[in-house]
């Protein structure tokens, strides 16, 4: 085998890598609201955070419940690394985790996690109520509650510049149509994987929403309500992150052993990869000129659906290198006491994957 060096520059080219897909920061640290004072609230809200971070790990809404996590349950601060207070309003409690204790307890309990790197959504979020409609904008007072949400559920989010144009574009008709065409078009300066459109609107003191979300050709939909706009966008993202979270989690027991290849890579892909394949344990087997190929343990479509994040392309086995046909060799019988021919290298029956 033969091994590109690459570890000169790796420091360098981590630093310069761009891609739509986002790595959540502050994935493991949770904001609680306190409700009440004294220890007993902190230890309420020390609760609910595991549950939250839980559920942000998994995108099951059933996981936090699990019975392999009694004990956890009973004693967080195992995996804590500290808890601190945030002034309000509310008034919460922020939990710092610890990402190793943490994903090993979850494993432990034959939890699927899902990892850091996940799709970058724009939001296109129209506001209804008796002052009019107004569309949420990057920096106006409106977009926290969505920042705050989408931080809560584990998303990264981005919001448009709400401009006149945008305005004229994203209005409740669109934002209701299953033509993602218009939205499509004007999306396309934020550079996102996905593409969420809602169109909320005050009822009788509470906040409605319909919303949908594009991944590609994919469609999903769904409503949903809350008591205040906070409450509102905080149920949008964690519908989004239930529907997203089955496509990119890995589940214990259910993945194989792959190789996977990847075409056109140089120094700055390289250290891509090493971020996006971090759940699978990639082992670099061989670099052969652009060509990288890994050892990996994974589900072929939670790893399809990870790549595709990174905008990589898969090689369809008939668009890659023909192997060529065997030449007409005569017959050799090897002497008495001769070492037999090399065996002819296995055929690459992996995934191969290009930029």
């Amino acid at each position: 085998m033969r091994f590109l060096n690459f570890s000169v520059a790796v420091c360098l080219a981590l630093a310069s890598v761009a891609t739509q897909a986002a790595t959540v920061s502050g994935l493991y640290q949770v904001h609680e609201p306190l409700e009440g004072q004294g220890a007993e609230a902190r230890t309420q809200a020390t609760g609910k955070a595991l549950e939250t971070l839980v559920l942000r790990l998994t995108g099951d809404p059933k996981a936090a419940q699990s019975p392999a996590l009694a004990e956890l349950r009973k004693d967080p601060q195992q995996i804590i690394n500290q808890v601190g207070t945030e002034a309000g309003p509310p008034e919460s409690v922020v939990v710092e985790f610890d990402p190793g204790s943490t994903e090993r307890a979850l494993r432990k309990a034959g939890l699927a996690l899902w990892g850091s790197n996940r799709p970058s959504i724009v939001a296109w979020w129209l506001n209804d109520n008796v002052d009019g409609s107004s569309l949420v904008g990057d920096g106006q007072a409106s977009a926290e509650p969505l920042r705050r949400a989408a931080q809560h559920r584990g998303l990264p989010l981005r919001l448009p510049l709400a401009d006149l144009q945008e305005q004229l574009v994203a209005n409740a008709g669109q934002l209701e149509s299953s033509d993602a065409g218009p939205l499509r078009s004007a999306s396309e300066r934020y550079a996102a994987d996905a593409l969420l459109a809602v169109h909320a609107h005050e009822t009788d003191g509470k906040w409605q929403g319909k919303w949908q979300l594009w991944l590609g050709d994919q469609r999903e939909q769904g409503t949903a309500e809350g008591t205040d706009q906070a409450a509102l966008a905080d149920a949008v993202m964690l519908a989004v992150s239930s529907r997203l979270a089955p496509r990119y989690v890995t589940k214990p027991g259910a993945s194989d052993a792959l190789q996977v290849q990847f075409q056109g890579a140089n120094l700055q892909r390289y250290a891509e990869l090493g971020r996006v394949l971090e759940p699978y344990g990639p082992r670099l087997q061989m670099a052969e000129g652009d060509t990288l190929t890994y050892a990996v343990t994974a589900n072929r479509e939670q790893l399809r659906a990870q790549l595709s994040l990174a905008k990589l392309q898969e090689v369809a086995p008939e668009s890659s290198a023909p192997t060529p046909a065997p030449t007409s060799q005569p017959s050799v019988t090897p002497a008495p006491g001769s070492a037999p021919p090399p065996a002819a290298p296995k055929p690459f029956d992996g995934l191969r994957f290009r930029w």
